[in-house]
């Protein structure tokens, strides 16, 4: 790689950090690793450090059904011989399982909530086809520690950088 390319990386990479959006590495990007939650705090634990749950909404769901083209699962099928990973499914199951999360954080927003708590995922196959589940359970929360800091994912971006 050139000290150019270099250099813009280094520089996207500060501006990246001052502005505190998620550095997501360029080798997750093509998984789509990540999904907008519309400013809805999801996490997979009970609760949500510096914060206080002042309203339970009770338990969501986002579910979704994918199924392969039968072009690719031959292909699939064909390269399974040789081993390794499948990345079209592994693809198409990112997908799903953003979907599924598209879902149940649109689910907590239609009930008022920003946060949901417990988030977990089901997946399993029905018939040939995969499917995903997202559950937890839709809150209110409210800052209680102002010294916690806003999650990466969920700060808005500040203004451009001029370097």
């Amino acid at each position: 790689m050139s000290t150019t390319t270099d250099n813009r990386s280094m520089a996207s990479a500060k501006a990246q950090a001052q502005s505190g959006q998620a550095d997501i590495p360029a080798h997750l990007q093509d998984l789509h690793c990540f999904t907008e939650t519309n400013g809805v705090i999801t996490t997979t634990m009970f609760d949500v450090p510096g914060y206080r749950v002042t309203k339970v909404l009770g338990t969501v769901y986002g579910l979704t059904v994918r199924s392969r083209n039968w072009a690719a699962g031959l292909t699939m099928v064909i390269k399974s011989i040789a081993g390794g990973e499948l990345r079209w499914f592994t693809n198409m199951l990112y997908d799903a399982r953003n979907d599924a999360i598209t879902r149940v954080v649109a689910e907590t927003q239609s009930r008022g909530g920003n946060a949901i708590i417990a988030l977990r995922f089901d997946a399993g196959e029905l018939g040939g086809f995969a499917q995903v589940c997202a559950y937890g359970t839709a809150a209110i929360i409210e800052k209680v520690d102002d010294s916690i800091q806003t999650p990466p994912q969920l700060a808005s971006p500040g203004p451009p950088s001029s370097s």
